[in-house]
């Protein structure tokens, strides 16, 4: 018999028993469903929150602060000592309080084996912006760290090298300001307010090159986002009128590293920087625990699928061994015309693999369909304030995975029953009743 007369043997041989197949590719079918589902949440939510970690930074930028023991306080050692140079840290968290950093620490982290370079991380005091002369709203003002990227409905990102001001505004303020969309606040010119170091009003412009999506890694009250030129005309007003002692203080500061370093490098990075009194966080390791609790999720949904596929093996087992308890002398009969117990173990072992396929394929087709569905749904409902934010989204090499370890469980579950089917005697099996 020919392959391709193997191949539709076996394929019309497991609809000779329609009620016993259809319950074993249901079988089949719930644990390719739940897999393809469980992977692709787990998927889109990783997607998400990698897109997120750009937000927040570079993969080759960590943030530093200088921390002393005195610094931090808990609970069974009461509040801190008190200290003259302590500032508030601007890493993503809970407020933590830290040492200033001056241009000598910046100076001594660029010396560091392993920093390419170190700049200084400025909190940047906006009390407003106003468009023309029209209302002042309360606002905030960052900069782009390096490596930096956002979710911008409109524009580009402000230019990091050039002398032009520029700045993005966040979606939520283009009516505020009095613009008729996005796109119309494009190049357009606000004044931002401050109060400089001698209590007085001072204020500078800058041209709006694109409005941003509100992220998850967003602020709560999101504020605009300026490049370095106006960071630094905002920067150096803020100094005016400020004691001697009190310029360039900073909360903490970036390193850059190598791209290609190694984790074993990057953690000897980190020791060192320990060692010179200093603390580093990657990007990484300020949102890492959100990765570790989704991958925990969907190993834990995954479990209970492989117990629906436990099922659906056992299921593959019964149908072909009463497969071949019933074609006995159809077996007996293929190996009196010469058919080898190869070819015989390979037909049963070719239709459970049927069996698989056909079960995991509308397994994944409708779990795509569903899916999908239920994460158009919700991105426009439960998950609006999230923009970017595909629940679940499907990886072609995933999905593929899915349907070849099913298959693979599937033929390993008709191995028992393809082995009993080629080791039957073929007079024995042609006297059978």
């Amino acid at each position: 018999m020919r392959t391709r007369d193997l191949v539709r043997t076996a394929v019309g041989s497991t609809f000779r028993a329609r009620a016993r197949t259809l319950l074993t590719v249901l079988a089949i079918f719930v644990g390719a469903f739940t897999l393809t589902l469980t992977n692709g949440a787990g998927t889109g939510i990783n997607r998400f929150i990698d897109s997120t970690v750009s937000g927040l930074g570079s993969a080759e930028v960590m943030t530093v602060v200088k921390r002393s023991d005195a610094d931090v306080a808990t609970e069974s050692d009461g509040p801190p000592v008190y200290n003259p140079d302590a500032v508030t840290s601007d890493q993503p968290g809970p407020p933590t309080t830290t040492t200033a950093m001056t241009q000598a620490d910046i100076d001594t982290l660029a010396g560091i084996d392993g920093v390419e370079e170190a700049a200084p991380i400025r909190s940047l005091a906006v009390d407003f912006i106003r468009y023309e002369n029209g209302t002042r709203f309360a606002t905030t003002a960052t900069a782009l760290l390096p490596g930096q990227t956002q979710e911008r409905a409109e524009g580009v990102a402000p230019d990091g090298t050039g002398d032009a001001r520029q700045l993005t505004i966040p979606l939520s303020y283009v009516d505020t300001l009095g613009f008729t969309d996005a796109r119309d606040a494009l190049d357009r010119t606000v004044t931002l307010g401050l109060t400089d170091g001698a209590g007085a009003e001072q204020t500078v412009q800058g041209t709006i090159v694109g409005v941003t999506e509100d992220t998850l890694a967003g602020p709560a009250s999101p504020g605009v986002t300026v490049n370095a030129s106006l960071s630094d005309a905002v920067y150096g007003l803020q100094q005016v009128g400020l004691p001697a002692d009190q310029v360039d203080r900073w909360s903490g500061a970036t390193v850059q590293y190598a791209p290609d370093i190694t984790p074993e490098q990057l953690t000897a990075l980190k020791d060192r920087l320990v060692d010179a009194g200093f603390e580093g966080r990657t990007v990484e390791d300020q949102i890492g625990a959100f990765t570790s609790v989704i991958d925990t999720i969907v190993w834990v949904l995954n479990a209970f699928a492989g117990i629906a596929l436990v099922a659906a093996g056992l299921g593959i087992v019964n149908t072909l061994l009463m497969s071949v308890q019933e074609r006995t002398r159809e077996i007996g009969l293929m190996q009196a015309m010469g058919m080898g117990r190869g070819r015989v173990f390979a037909l049963f072992s070719l239709e459970a693999v049927f069996l698989g396929l056909l079960g995991s394929v509308l397994g994944a087709v409708i779990a795509i369909g569903a899916g999908t569905a239920i994460s158009t749904a919700l991105s426009g409902t439960l998950f609006a304030d999230l923009p970017g934010l595909t629940l679940i989204a499907f990886a072609p090499a995933t999905v593929l995975a899915v349907i070849a370890l099913i298959v693979a469980v599937a033929f390993l579950a008709g191995t028992l029953p393809a082995i009993r089917a080629a080791r039957k005697d073929p007079v024995e099996a042609l006297r059978h009743e």
